[in-house]
């Protein structure tokens, strides 16, 4: 799957003239933040929500530019409507400068990532890396040691790493959010640690509309087996159940999650 333009600033222009600043040192030095926004039917999913974020991981690091989320908002959808595209992912780049002025905002279509459909049935295998990122409520562009846990989650079969603090608590996958779950109670560390994604927001939403008790506290990695089940939510992968952390299996997914995860996929 191929599409014919990217936008630079809010102007379309073709992905034939895209180019990588390779001169600028605050791309070299990853000084920037990111979002993935997933389009669906031609509709561009929790696109405020999304675009919010950006404004607020760009405040966390102090990268000043002069976008708005309306405008960054009005960019995408001109993007998709220049690509005639149904179904893809965004991804949004914003790149600090020396001044706001500075600031490019890069917006590509790409391919959509699809989860093989038996994991949710079966649940994923996930892994878990010690590492707590230096600005947990920014997306920003200093990946490399969740890049590393993902990559080593891959080589071991796994779907994704989950991320462990120095108190050996579980925080957040290195692309998701992490949730465990007993009965009609979902369990979901605190925000304070963590990126609340949007899928995630929408995924506790729903929940508690639903009749679950939802609970904001610390989930030690010893604990895990304690629950009926775990799972975690992204934007690709919606609602995932978790079959096994490391060598720990868990139960299969208990009626309760199946019927969160129906839900959810009725709804959005």
């Amino acid at each position: 799957m191929t599409f014919g333009y990217f936008s630079h600033n809010g102007h379309i222009r073709p992905a034939s003239e895209a180019t990588v600043p390779l001169a600028s040192i605050e791309y070299s030095y990853g000084f920037g933040v990111y979002e993935t926004i997933r389009v669906s039917d031609g509709e561009v999913r929790f696109l405020t929500e999304h675009c919010a974020r950006l404004q607020a991981s760009a405040d966390a690091i102090r990268l000043e530019h002069s976008f708005t989320p309306d405008d960054i908002a009005q960019y995408i959808t001109d993007l998709v409507t220049a690509n005639e595209v149904e179904i893809c992912n965004i991804k949004v780049l914003l790149i600090g400068g020396k001044t706001a002025a500075d600031a490019s905002l890069y917006i590509v279509c790409l391919a959509p990532f699809f989860v093989p459909r038996k994991l949710y049935k079966t649940g994923c295998h996930c892994t878990t890396y010690e590492y707590e990122r230096m600005y947990p409520h920014a997306k920003t562009l200093n990946m490399l040691p969740s890049y590393l846990a993902y990559r080593d989650a891959l080589v071991s079969g796994g779907y994704d790493a989950l991320l462990i603090n120095r108190r050996g608590e579980v925080t957040e996958g290195t692309r998701s959010n992490f949730f465990t779950l007993s009965a009609k109670n979902i369990f979901s560390p605190p925000a304070s640690d963590i990126l609340p994604g949007v899928t995630r927001d929408h995924v506790l939403k729903l929940a508690r509309e639903l009749g679950f008790d939802v609970t904001h506290q610390p989930i030690p990695l010893k604990t895990i087996p304690s629950y009926e089940a775990a799972f975690i939510t992204s934007t690709s992968a919606k609602i995932l159940p978790i079959h096994s952390v490391n060598d720990t299996v868990l139960p299969d997914p208990p009626e309760a999650l199946k019927n969160l995860m129906r839900a959810f996929n009725q709804t959005y």
